[in-house]
């Protein structure tokens, strides 16, 4: 598919902190099948919790129209969360249309999915085929009890790895796995983390606990921060900072000096990365969202379906995206915990990662 060729898209489009837009991550499903602690704990996502209609998600059509806009825009990776995304039904057709979608300069699209890997042992292949570029795990644990206790849905640690070897046999790789570390909770699976996924073809990236949505209860102190992490683990398998990749990269790099691979480590709390962000985010029923802890977003579904043409709908994301002065991971230090607690934010389960 050539450029889009939109009159009013600007590939050089930035925000008020001249931030680019490059990484849109779309919310396919509000729905998962776990019940994770740290994400959607049973106390508010129980049987009775009122979950979106299918008429209110966006259709596949409407998720490849914003996604061509936002090619035109300047993004050049697609990231389709949820929710757990493979619980929607026929999302290998989702990735076969966005893989048919081009950056003005005819470059195809990146096509990353994250996924808890319940279902992916089943749909790697298809996924593959389908157009998808690669996949991130969330992986907790290696201690199926605590796994299972963690999803609390009594899923077993093994299931997971057999999609991430099944992902990795597919071709969707490097497979990144990310553990989200909990202190009081998960912390001592660290090293036995590192110690699993060492010298594998697979990239171990350890995620500061963090204070998305209302639900989850997040103190500060539970926070296990990026330097402990660095220090536990180099302590038996020493390592070393390796640069960034990419502009905007959201993990830092460290290398195993035994050529034992490499980690990553996103540290939202205690080592921001605001001020190089280029991510926008699209929740399931078609918001646009400018920042992970944002309070509420921009809805792109009334125009999607009150006939506005696509000349309209780049000039409306472009006003937003252009408008957009997010930075809450920096503030949040200065902000007491009555404050941040009283902040409304949405809920990660709806908004993706």
């Amino acid at each position: 598919m050539p450029s889009t060729g939109l009159a009013s898209a600007d590939a050089s489009l930035v925000d008020r902190r001249d931030r680019p837009m490059r990484d849109l991550r779309i919310s396919i499903t509000d729905r998962c099948n776990f019940r994770c602690v740290y994400c959607m704990p049973k106390t508010v996502f129980g049987r009775d919790y009122a979950f979106l209609d299918r008429d209110e998600l966006l259709s596949f059509e409407e998720i490849t129209r914003i996604a061509r806009i936002a090619a035109a825009h300047g993004v050049e990776k697609l990231r389709l969360t949820g929710g757990e995304p493979l619980l929607r039904r026929g999302v290998e057709e989702l990735v076969a249309q966005l893989a048919e979608l081009r950056t003005p300069d005819g470059r195809p699209l990146e096509i990353a999915l994250t996924t808890n890997g319940s279902a992916l042992a089943m749909k790697a292949a298809a996924l593959k085929a389908a157009g998808l570029t690669r996949v991130t795990v969330s992986l907790d644990s290696l201690d199926d009890e605590l796994f299972q206790a963690m999803n609390d849905v009594r899923f077993p640690v093994a299931r997971v790895l057999d999609g991430i070897e099944a992902a990795h046999a597919a071709g969707l790789g490097p497979v990144k796995i990310n553990m989200v570390v909990k202190r009081g909770l998960n912390e001592h699976e660290i090293l036995p983390m590192a110690r699993r996924f060492h010298g594998s073809p697979f990239t171990l990236r350890f995620i500061e606990y963090m204070d998305v949505g209302n639900s989850n209860g997040w103190q500060l102190d539970e926070v296990v921060p990026s330097a402990e992490i660095v220090d536990r683990i180099g302590a038996e398998l020493p390592l070393e900072p390796l640069e960034a990749t990419a502009p905007g990269e959201t993990a830092t790099r460290w290398r195993y000096l035994d050529g034992g691979g490499e980690i990553g480590l996103i540290s939202s709390v205690t080592n921001t990365f605001c001020g190089s962000c280029n991510r926008a985010r699209i929740s399931t029923e078609g918001r646009l969202f400018t920042c992970l802890f944002a309070s509420e977003g921009h809805d792109l579904r009334a125009f999607l379906r009150g006939g506005v043409d696509d000349e309209g709908l780049a000039t409306a994301m472009a006003s937003i995206w252009a408008a957009r002065d997010d930075r809450y991971s920096e503030v949040r230090a200065s902000l007491t915990p009555e404050l941040r607690a009283a902040r409304p934010k949405a809920e990660m389960s709806y908004l993706g990662g």
